[in-house]
């Protein structure tokens, strides 16, 4: 398997290649093949909506949302997410960032007709959703006639890479976006890696943003921290979840209280950052720069080092 790869899925990255000026091509064809589901017609054209700049202080911070946002010609806003873990909370998450981005296109004094349909696209790397095909979508259905659609305002998708793996059979010959998934797997086999970059001219241009990345020492490093902030971030939420259980409190997603969340969740991200503190130290950095990344003072940089010493 493929190991020394680096990970797709990594939100920072999954923007450098799909969500920057010059990704249109790879997004336009990744964006056909999700609304394919929904019966809509390929689009012809996608405009990058934003061209981000990266601070440490985002790349650091483990709640930063690093989403694609585009628009499609006909003036549709289209936001790409990717969430690696499962916080219990991405269907009204999405729902949120979907509403933000639809009343915020109304501008002062314009009509209501004017507002533009917004497609939300999260790939989750957990299984989310009760139904057997990794790809759902949703719309605005009437409950008991569902031939009659309010508007097409809404529409959501998940793309479920934990029930995409354990697809028996995955026709990454005449399905672009098996194709695309097959991609976006780190431990895709070499050989069938190899195979689905050859057969997509856009997966080639997205491999090719990666491989810069890959070779590039800044956009390399930047990579490595969003990866360690990932992490911690589920290090100590897994933590936390493991603590209230041990003392009773009911923190599970399913059973959880909201005050045993976020004593758990505190307790967790506060031994999460210290560990993060810790390993930049490790690797060198000054306490102006941890300060900087974690988003702490320098007294309480330093005050971490200390008490490890």
């Amino acid at each position: 398997m493929n190991n020394k790869r680096l990970n797709p899925l990594n939100d920072y990255l999954f923007l450098k290649y799909m969500g920057e000026k010059g990704d249109e091509v790879q997004l336009l064809a990744f964006l056909n093949a999700v609304l394919h589901r929904t019966g809509k017609d390929n689009l012809q054209s996608v405009e990058i909506r934003e061209d981000r700049v990266f601070t440490a202080e985002i790349i650091g911070n483990k709640t930063s949302i690093l989403d694609v946002r585009a628009k499609t010609a006909d003036g549709t806003k289209v936001n790409v997410e990717v969430q690696l873990s499962n916080l219990g909370n991405m269907d009204k998450r999405s729902l949120f960032y979907w509403s933000r981005d639809f009343s915020e296109s109304l501008e002062k004094g314009h009509d209501y007709v004017e507002l533009p349909a917004v497609i939300n696209i999260n790939i989750v790397n957990f299984e989310f959703l009760p139904v057997d095909d990794f790809h759902a979508s949703f719309h605005l259905w009437e409950d008991h006639n569902r031939e009659c659609l309010l508007n097409d305002a809404l529409e959501i998708h998940f793309i479920d890479m934990v029930k995409f793996r354990c697809l028996a059979e995955k026709d990454i010959l005449n399905n672009s976006l098996h194709r695309w998934l097959t991609f976006f797997d780190k431990n895709t086999n070499n050989i069938i890696l190899e195979e689905v970059i050859k057969m997509d001219t856009a997966i080639q241009k997205a491999q090719e943003r990666i491989t810069f990345v890959a070779q590039d020492k800044e956009s390399l490093w930047e990579y490595r921290m969003r990866e360690m902030a990932l992490s911690d971030y589920t290090s100590g939420m897994n933590f936390a979840r493991r603590e209230g259980e041990g003392k009773g409190i009911a923190i599970g997603e399913k059973r959880g209280e909201k005050r045993g969340i976020v004593i758990g969740e505190k307790r967790g991200e506060k031994r999460a950052t210290v560990k993060h503190a810790l390993k930049l130290v490790q690797r060198g950095m000054n306490v102006v720069e941890i300060a900087d990344i974690i988003d702490l003072s320098i007294e309480e940089v330093k005050k971490i080092i200390k008490n490890a010493q």
